[in-house]
């Protein structure tokens, strides 16, 4: 403590010329007091720069310095007050004597300096009696604070056999797979190591990191594995891995067959999440052709690092066995599909072939019968047969090529001990020509010629199917028929072509003397057998105009033609005109004839036709029209022609026929069907006509109610011309009925004067 008193008065004393003219320029303004006569500069302000020591430990406030004024006389009149960094918490000053005292234990690692500024006040008046100044407390360092690595722990990396570095190895040859890391502890000591320094220290891990410098290692230098026969391809057989005592990417490895065996019958894969070597099925296996299977499988890095090279291969084989296990399977047939041959003119009965199916089983030397048999579905008609234990087969029926010239069966194999063991094979069989059919001409040919034709001219070119196909193709042979052989009007060539050519032998032909010609014609073939047929070529005598085009192949034309002159051809047509004219006169008068007899009626009618909108009230409302209007619309000629009653026999007169109203009797056997089926089909097809308005109502009136309180007009069911009814009172039914009362009171009048 007291080496750093004096310390501090030494310090002070030294830095006082230094602080007075650090603080002239303040105290030197104009008109400050303490500006003396001459200029020169009164002090006012005595103190010096602080130092503090750090980490002070002492039970009473560190002394820092002192702050005085030249102006204090030491009677207590002069305030002294601080501000500014730790002005009262860390730093406190006497008022009096201006004494600076530090409270709290300082660390220059945190805070190296403080800035405060110093005042002088009149006790009394509380003025500045000095100008504010600012100085500096210091905190000076003792060593209490020992080195430290501030990120420590470190970790560092090195690549295994690294040469020399910054941190050295002290072997040559660092092996990650020996040791993959080392930790190394790192001390610091300040003041140079010397006596009263302080250390600190660090811990530096450093990993090994690994490099490809192992190559890959099978742990057998022989693998089994078995599989049946029956494993489809794509199927795995097996795993097997290569180690490596690598890490990371320097352990990925691939797989490889290095015999043709393997490459053939096997695929290896590389399972990328295990490193595992996959090997697969490539091609179906077969008991029977091999019972173990033998491949190498070779594994090597996918990485190789180029600076360990001369280390060795980086790469390793290993064998791999493959038992193939026996399935009892369905025979099987060799070759598995086959196409056989036969003659179209074979026996019933005939061999075609034989179809051998082989049984497939692990007993070799145990011989199994199978038994065959023809799939019936693929030869519905039973046109071939097998022998169940051979397997030959033979024809059923009588072969035709030209109807079917290939046949498709599948032939059944099964094992004689195991039936559910069945095994099919495709069988072609192709049925082979034989000259059977003879040839034919290709349609039934029909030539003309020519009245003025001329010899050597050509009429026709034949040609002639056959439905053989010889191996060597069709060659054809023509020639006329022996029955034509006196013929002198037309000649046959043969083409050479499988054609042949007529042409006329005379001058001119006479279509009266002879219209049509029919001309026989042989045709061979090459065989073997030579097969023939006779064709016959029709050939028309015709006419034909300068061109040598045809007019006219008709014979019975031609001799009309001859005997009418132009001028008895036309007057034929005049008077068959003349007949068409009369006929249509005559109809004409007919039909204007009729229209004048049924011209009253039509009057009657017209004055009777009513137009109305509203809904008619049924059978018992005769007011509205005349209901008998209705009723003569329909046609009662075979009502009136029956036994009943006079008929128009008695009467003898056709007018009374149409004007006579015969009172209405109704009788019980009469149908009314007809009339219904007419009023049914007729809505019908209004129904079904979506462009025909729909009715605003429809009647049906049949026969008249027994209400009705007038006699009935109606004339249906009318038995006698004759009639016991006075018309008289429709003379009292008013204007509308006028003429009807005419009609048949003036009729009546005309009966009875006729009777009289």
């Amino acid at each position: 403590m007291l080496l750093l008193l004096l310390l501090c008065a030494i310090q002070e004393l030294g830095a006082w010329a230094v602080h007075t003219a650090a603080e002239g320029p303040d105290l030197g303004q104009p008109g400050d007091p303490t500006l003396l006569a001459g200029g020169r500069v009164k002090r006012g302000w005595v103190w010096n720069q602080f130092f503090v020591v750090e980490e002070y430990t002492g039970t009473e406030p560190l002394y820092v310095g002192k702050i005085h004024s030249d102006s204090d006389e030491g009677d207590g009149s002069i305030k002294y007050t601080i501000s500014g960094e730790g002005a009262g918490t860390i730093f406190l000053i006497d008022e009096i004597t201006g004494d600076i005292h530090a409270t709290e234990r300082l660390d220059r690692e945190q805070k190296t300096f403080y800035t405060l500024r110093a005042q002088a006040r009149d006790r009394q008046t509380d003025q500045l009696l000095e100008p504010e100044s600012e100085f500096i407390i210091k905190v000076q360092d003792i060593n209490d604070s020992e080195p430290r690595f501030l990120e420590g722990p470190y970790i560092g990396s090195v690549a295994e056999l690294s040469p020399i570095g910054v941190i050295r190895t002290a072997v040559a040859d660092l092996d990650r797979e020996t040791q993959d890391r080392y930790e190394v502890v790192i001390r610091a000591t300040d003041m140079a190591g010397q006596l009263g320094g302080l250390s600190g220290s660090t811990t530096v891990t450093i990993v090994v990191t690994d490099v490809n410098d192992n190559p890959p290692r099978f742990p057998q230098k022989m693998y089994q594995f078995s599989i049946v026969e029956t494993a489809p391809v794509g199927t795995a057989i097996g795993r097997v891995k290569a180690e490596d005592s690598d890490v990371g990417e320097n352990t990925d490895m691939t797989y490889q067959m290095k015999d043709e065996e393997g490459v053939e019958m096997f695929k290896v894969t590389t399972d990328s999440n295990t490193q595992e070597a996959v090997i697969t099925i490539q091609k179906p296996l077969d008991y029977e052709s091999k019972k173990v299977h033998t491949v190498v499988v070779e594994a090597l890095n996918k990485f190789v690092d180029p600076r360990f090279v001369d280390l060795g291969t980086f790469r390793d084989q290993t064998i791999v066995r493959v038992s193939v296990l026996d399935v009892d399977e369905p025979p099987e047939f060799w070759p598995p599909s086959n196409t056989m041959e036969v003659q179209e003119d074979a026996h019933v009965g005939s061999i075609v072939g034989v179809n051998i199916g082989c049984a497939r089983v692990a007993r070799p030397l145990l011989f199994l019968h199978n038994g065959y048999a023809i799939d019936r579905s693929t030869d519905t008609e039973r046109i071939f047969d097998i022998d169940a234990n051979t397997g030959a087969i033979v024809t059923g029926k009588v072969l035709d090529r030209e109807t079917a010239g290939w046949h498709n069966i599948t032939v059944l194999a099964m094992e004689a001990d195991n039936h559910s063991q069945v095994s099919r094979a495709s069988l072609r069989i192709r049925i082979l020509d034989v000259n059977d059919n003879p040839p034919e001409l290709a349609t039934p040919y029909e030539a003309a010629v020519c009245e003025d034709a001329k010899p050597g001219q050509l009429i026709q070119t034949i040609s002639v199917v056959d439905r053989d196909e010889p191996q060597g193709g069709h060659r054809f042979y023509f020639t006329l028929a022996p029955e034509a052989t006196n013929n002198h009007h037309f000649s046959l060539l043969d083409v050479k072509d499988n054609t042949a050519a007529v042409h006329t032998q005379r001058v001119g032909f006479n279509r009266q003397e002879q219209d049509v010609y029919l001309l026989p014609i042989l045709v061979v073939d090459s065989g073997p057998p030579a097969l023939s047929s006779t064709g016959t070529l029709t050939i028309r005598v015709c006419g034909c105009d300068s061109t040598g085009a045809i007019q006219s192949c008709n014979s019975t034309a031609y001799a009309m033609s001859a005997t009418l002159s132009p001028g008895a051809l036309i007057a034929l047509l005049v008077c068959v005109l003349i007949l068409i004219v009369l006929v249509l006169l005559i109809l004409t008068l007919k039909r204007h004839h009729k229209s004048h007899l049924t011209s009253e009626d039509d009057e009657d009618m017209r004055d009777n036709v009513i137009k109305y909108n509203d809904e008619g009230g049924g059978e018992q409302d005769t007011e509205a029209y005349d209901m008998s209007a209705l009723r003569s619309l329909y046609d009662f000629s075979e009502i009136k022609g029956g036994d009943g009653g006079g008929g128009p026999g008695e009467g003898g007169n056709p007018a009374s026929e149409r004007h006579a109203l015969p009172q209405w009797v109704q009788s019980p056997d009469l149908d009314f069907s007809v009339f219904r089926d007419y009023i049914c089909r007729k809505v019908e097809q209004a129904d079904e006509d979506l462009s025909v308005p729909p009715y605003d109502s429809f009647q049906t009136y049949a026969f008249e109610g027994s209400d009705s309180p007038v006699p009935s007009l109606s004339s249906i069911n009318t038995w006698s011309s004759g009639s016991e009814q006075d018309f008289s009172y429709l003379g009292g039914w008013g204007p509308r009925f006028r003429q009807l009362a005419a009609l048949y009171a003036g009729r009546r009048g005309e009966e009875d004067g006729e009777e009289s």
